[in-house]
């Protein structure tokens, strides 16, 4: 699912539509960054209607959200550097890069979503 304009509670009730439908057999289980619109009630209460289970990041810890990384790559590969005069440029240029994941960038990938991070303990 793309998107072309601002991300709000709107928006992420109707993108949790969309696994909700295609995947009516499996339990969902949505990872988010703790973004406000995530956390509004009418965003709640689709996913609580959906059977969805939340799992939370902790609070600022990009290192943890793999979309932010894939983000990270997508940037440095299509959109650094460039210019793009008109919108839709732009969004074929993402649009290709993440068609791509499975080949040109699936060893980058392999390397940059993984699970293995390092957790430093806290200090007393």
């Amino acid at each position: 699912m793309t998107h072309d304009t601002t991300i709000n509670r709107e928006s992420v009730v109707t993108l949790l539509k969309t696994p909700a439908a295609q995947f009516t057999d499996l339990p969902i289980i949505l990872v988010l960054d703790n973004a406000r619109y995530q956390r509004h009630a009418s965003v709640m209460a689709e996913a609580a209607r959906l059977a969805m289970t939340w799992l939370w990041l902790p609070t600022y810890s990009p290192h943890r959200n793999l979309i932010a990384r894939l983000g990270k790559l997508v940037k440095a590969d299509c959109l650094h550097g460039r210019y793009y005069p008109k919108f839709g440029p732009f969004k074929q240029a993402i649009s290709d890069c993440l068609a791509d994941t499975n080949g040109r960038h699936q060893a980058q990938l392999n390397t940059l979503l993984t699970l293995k991070f390092q957790v430093f303990k806290p200090t007393a």
